[in-house]
């Protein structure tokens, strides 16, 4: 069973080779000809980078599912069952089993590389 799987009831995507939620961007700023035709309701809100979802919606745990999912798409961690992935914000939060110090390492690569990332806990994690 996979992360996402395990972790969120969720099966994982086709063809999940080096998946990665849609890119983040920055808001721009609207030209001076667009604030004056669009009306203030029309502005669009931007998805912080931790609340992106699988799909680029709008997603509390966002962080956490990508994570799960670039964890899914690691053959060296893919069939890992003993650690969970949850996020406080931006840093994500790993708590579990693991049978060595090399696959926390690999984790904390994987997860660092998800954007919005900007920290990940392990101290609620045990090697052995």
């Amino acid at each position: 069973m996979g992360w996402l799987k395990r972790l969120f009831g969720l099966e994982k995507l086709e063809n999940q080779e080096n998946v990665e939620a849609p890119a983040y961007q920055a808001p721009v700023a609207p030209s001076q000809a667009q604030v004056q035709t669009q009306p203030a309701a029309a502005a669009t809100k931007t998805i912080p980078p931790e609340r992106m979802g699988l799909n680029g919606e709008y997603d509390q745990s966002g962080l956490a599912k990508r994570v799960a999912q670039a964890f899914d798409a690691n053959p060296d961690v893919a069939d890992i069952e003993t650690v969970y992935v949850a996020q406080h914000g931006t840093t994500v939060v790993l708590k579990g089993t693991v049978p060595s110090q090399e696959i926390v390492t690999k984790l904390v690569t994987i997860a660092k590389s998800i954007n919005g990332a900007t920290g990940v806990e392990t101290n609620q994690v045990t090697v052995g």
